[in-house]
């Protein structure tokens, strides 16, 4: 993999930050089309938001699928792949995406409360969990991929949810990130990662981490996700 090793270290922390404004920016366009409205599958709302970024924003790569899961489906990962739902009138749906901008990747997760349905406090949780997570980490960015891990858990519990994701976030680059030579394991946030966060890549680069917070209901019934860089 050949990174833009040619700019410097602000210059890509500043590109990878406008790719993620830009991703903000698809999630709006989402909202004002409706997309994700009840009478509907999940795989035609995926398939809108395909339409969508290429219409208007003119992105023809993911880096991962378009991932929209609702009820149910929002206690899996991104690695799962459930059977297809269709979206009820009282539901809750959570939307990933990976688009690439230019050969930048962003990384965006949202989470929509549809009619009456009762997770609402989830969803404000979502943003706050995060917030105290991210201070945590930028308090002491020498921490391994392990100890990030670990408050996560712990700031989820301490919130009223349990944490959903074996992983709570991974590198985001150049596209395609997952090229970058080593051990994928030490590029994500999880348990095991005992590399500290700030440390290089296998290419000298400095590693940017995209956070995520997958808040779950104690019963189990549904999940929220919600996830921005680091």
């Amino acid at each position: 993999m050949k990174q833009k090793s040619d700019l410097a270290p602000s210059a890509r922390r500043a590109a990878l930050m406008a790719a993620e404004k830009r991703a903000e920016t698809l999630f709006d366009a989402i909202e004002r089309r409706d997309l994700v409205r009840s009478g509907r599958t999940e795989r035609e709302v995926e398939g809108d938001i395909y339409a969508l970024a290429l219409e208007q924003f003119g992105v023809e790569k993911h880096w991962h699928k378009r991932i929209v899961r609702a009820g149910a489906n929002t206690l899996t990962i991104a690695a799962d792949n459930p059977p297809v739902r269709d979206i009820d009138q009282d539901d809750i749906v959570y939307v990933d995406l990976g688009p690439v901008f230019e050969d930048w990747e962003a990384d965006l997760g949202r989470t929509y409360i549809l009619g009456n349905h009762p997770g609402a406090k989830l969803v404000e949780a979502l943003p706050i969990v995060f917030d105290r997570v991210q201070s945590y980490y930028h308090a002491s960015p020498e921490m391994t991929g392990a100890d990030l891990y670990a408050f996560a858990q712990k700031a989820a519990a301490e919130a009223g949810w349990n944490f959903g994701g074996v992983i709570a976030g991974h590198l985001v680059s150049e596209f395609a990130h997952a090229q970058i030579p080593g051990d994928r394991n030490l590029n994500r946030i999880q348990p095991g990662n005992d590399k500290p966060m700030s440390d290089p890549d296998e290419l000298g680069q400095e590693r940017h981490w995209i956070l995520e917070i997958h808040l779950v209901e104690p019963s189990g019934h549904y999940g929220g996700f919600y996830e921005r860089l680091l």
